[in-house]
C-alpha cells in the first residue's frame, strides 16, 4: 500500500459512516411516510433505503476490511473485500426488487388510494435535500482518494434522488389527478430500477474478481508516459488489475543488451520514479529484459505495446 493510499483511508471511514448515519435518518423518516401514506411508491422507496443502509454497512466493513495492509496470506492486500461485499449487497437489491414488483402488480388488481399524500411529498422532498448534502460531501472525498467503494455508494445515491423524485411524482398523480394506477405503476418502475442497479453494480464487482484490465484510455496514459525513457527499448507483457481502492500494473522492460544489471536498474528506477508522479496510487512490478529477449510465443504477451511516437523514437 502505498504512502497515498494510507493517508486516504481515515476519509474513505469517514464517508461510508456518513453513510450510514443519513441511511438510519432515511430509515425511519420513510417507515412512517410509507405506514402513514399506504403508497407503493414510498413502500418501494422505504426498501430501497434499507438496502442503502445494509449496503453502506458493508461498504464500511468493506472499505475498513480492503484498507488493511497485504499480509503474508494476502501478499495483494485485501481490496477485493469491496467487490465481495458488492455481490453480497446485490444479492439483497435483486430479493427486494421482486418484493416490490409483486406487491406493486398486487396492488394493480385491488385499487387502494393513497393517502395523505402532503406528507408523503414532503417526507420526499427532505429526503431528496439531505441526500444531495450527503453527495457532495461523498464527491469531496472521491475527489481526494479516488475511493472505488465510495464512488459507487455516491452513484446508487445518485439513484435515490430520482426515486424520491418519482415518488413526487406517483402521489401527486395518484391523489390530485386520480390516477388511481400511478402509485402501483411507479413502484413498478422503481424495481426495475434497483434491478438494473443490482446487474450494473454486479458487473463491476465481478470486472475486479475477474482482473479486468483498467480502461483502454488509462492502459494507454500509463505506457506513453513509462515509455518516454531514452534508453527504454520496448515495453511487453503489460498486465493491470483494479482490487478496490487499490491498482495494480506490471510489464517487462526492454533495455540494451549489453546494459549492465546496474545501469539497467537505473533506467527502471528512472521509469518508475516518473511514473509514479502521475501515477501515485498503483502498485508497480517491472521485469528487465534485454532487448530481443522472447520469453514465449505468446504473441499477447510479447508484443511490443510501446506506442511508435515516444520512448527512444522521441
Amino acid at each position: 500500500m502505498t504512502e497515498d493510499q494510507r493517508r486516504a483511508i481515515p476519509f474513505v471511514v469517514r464517508a461510508a459512516l456518513a453513510s450510514v448515519a443519513m441511511a438510519l435518518f432515511l430509515l425511519g423518516l420513510k417507515a412512517f411516510a410509507a405506514w402513514h401514506t399506504g403508497s407503493v411508491a414510498m413502500l418501494g422507496s422505504l426498501a430501497d433505503t434499507a438496502l442503502d443502509l445494509l449496503a453502506s454497512l458493508v461498504t464500511l466493513y468493506g472499505v475498513r476490511l480492503a484498507a488493511t495492509p497485504a499480509d503474508h496470506d494476502h501478499r495483494f492486500g485485501h481490496g477485493k473485500a469491496e467487490a465481495l461485499a458488492a455481490l453480497f449487497q446485490v444479492m439483497l437489491i435483486t430479493a427486494s426488487a421482486a418484493g416490490i414488483a409483486w406487491r406493486a402488480i398486487m396492488a394493480l388488481t385491488v385499487s387502494e388510494p393513497t393517502r395523505d399524500a402532503e406528507f408523503g411529498i414532503g417526507v420526499s422532498i427532505i429526503a431528496i435535500v439531505a441526500t444531495m448534502l450527503l453527495l457532495v460531501y461523498q464527491r469531496s472525498i472521491i475527489r481526494r482518494t479516488g475511493s472505488v467503494a465510495i464512488m459507487a455508494d455516491n452513484m446508487h445515491y445518485q439513484s435515490d434522488v430520482l426515486l424520491n423524485g418519482s415518488v413526487i411524482v406517483a402521489l401527486v398523480l395518484d391523489q390530485y389527478l386520480g390516477w388511481s394506477g400511478a402509485d402501483p405503476l411507479f413502484g413498478i418502475v422503481i424495481a426495475a430500477w434497483l434491478a438494473f442497479g443490482a446487474f450494473r453494480a454486479s458487473s463491476n464487482a465481478i470486472d475486479q474478481l475477474m482482473d479486468k484490465e483498467w480502461p483502454e484510455e488509462e492502459r494507454k496514459a500509463f505506457i506513453e508516459l513509462a515509455a518516454q525513457h531514452p534508453e527504454l527499448r520496448g515495453i511487453h507483457d503489460f498486465r493491470t488489475r483494479r482490487s478496490g481502492s487499490h491498482d495494480f500494473a506490471q510489464f517487462h522492460m526492454y533495455v540494451a543488451p549489453e546494459m549492465t544489471i546496474a545501469e539497467a536498474h537505473v533506467v527502471m528506477d528512472a521509469v518508475e520514479a516518473k511514473i509514479r508522479r502521475q501515477f501515485p496510487k498503483v502498485e508497480i512490478l517491472i521485469h528487465l529484459d534485454p532487448e530481443g529477449q522472447i520469453d514465449t510465443d505468446n504473441p499477447l504477451i510479447e508484443a511490443d505495446v510501446t506506442p511508435h511516437w515516444f520512448g527512444k523514437r522521441l
